[in-house]
């Protein structure tokens, strides 16, 4: 039994995991902490020179049901699909994701005055592996990243999916996912491109960390 809880104390412990669930304690502890109001993106303080804002504003929430539904979310990307980048990788993915989301809706949605969630980068986060996991595993792959562009494509058509803005508490921002979704397959591709050029830090698809 000790060696059991031993191994799987190291597997939680690899630096992706690890970064992983540092994202997660972020989110809630930026939540709890009250900063959903100081670190949101808010267009008059970016205005005013405030450029954190752009991505500070994706790792705060409405509240506990939004919170909890990007994390759950979170989770089954972690699941799925985070085996095939690493922990620099993965801290890259995110944060240009994030940023892609945050000059997006600067640029492009003037009528957007505030925004908080996780959700737009959980949409970068998800096509990015995709897009890895489709040498490993093109059907399943190539099914969630279809599946990922439908609901894209019919939050841009139609909006909202039925119930998501009830659990959310709130509107939801379509752009901000389609901003994110973006990013996540330009960075995505970047790496992916850098990986077949004899970059380092090559994947290894057994593994839930590659480092």
């Amino acid at each position: 039994m000790k060696v059991k809880i031993q191994h799987l104390f190291r597997r939680v412990m690899r630096p992706a995991i690890a970064l992983a669930m540092g994202i997660g304690a972020l989110c809630a502890i930026l939540q709890l902490a009250g900063f959903d109001q100081t670190l949101r993106f808010d267009r008059g303080a970016i205005d005013a020179g405030h450029y954190w804002l752009l991505l500070s504003g994706n790792f705060v929430h409405l509240g506990p049901n939004h919170l909890f539904m990007n994390m759950a979310g979170f989770a089954l990307i972690v699941a799925l699909v985070w085996a095939r980048f690493n922990t620099l990788e993965w801290a890259l993915i995110t944060v240009f994701s994030s940023l892609v989301v945050g000059v997006g809706l600067y640029l492009f949605d003037p009528e957007i005055i505030w925004y908080v969630g996780f959700s737009g980068t959980l949409h970068g986060l998800v096509i990015a592996g995709c897009l890895a996991d489709l040498r490993h595993y093109p059907k399943s792959a190539a099914l969630l990243l279809v599946l990922v562009v439908a609901k894209l494509a019919y939050e841009q058509l139609v909006g909202p999916l039925p119930g998501s803005e009830s659990v959310a508490g709130g509107n939801v921002v379509e752009n901000a996912h389609l901003y994110g979704a973006i990013g996540g397959a330009v960075i995505g591709g970047v790496l992916l491109l850098l990986k077949r050029g004899g970059a380092k830090l090559p994947v290894t698809p057994t593994s839930l960390d590659p480092d």
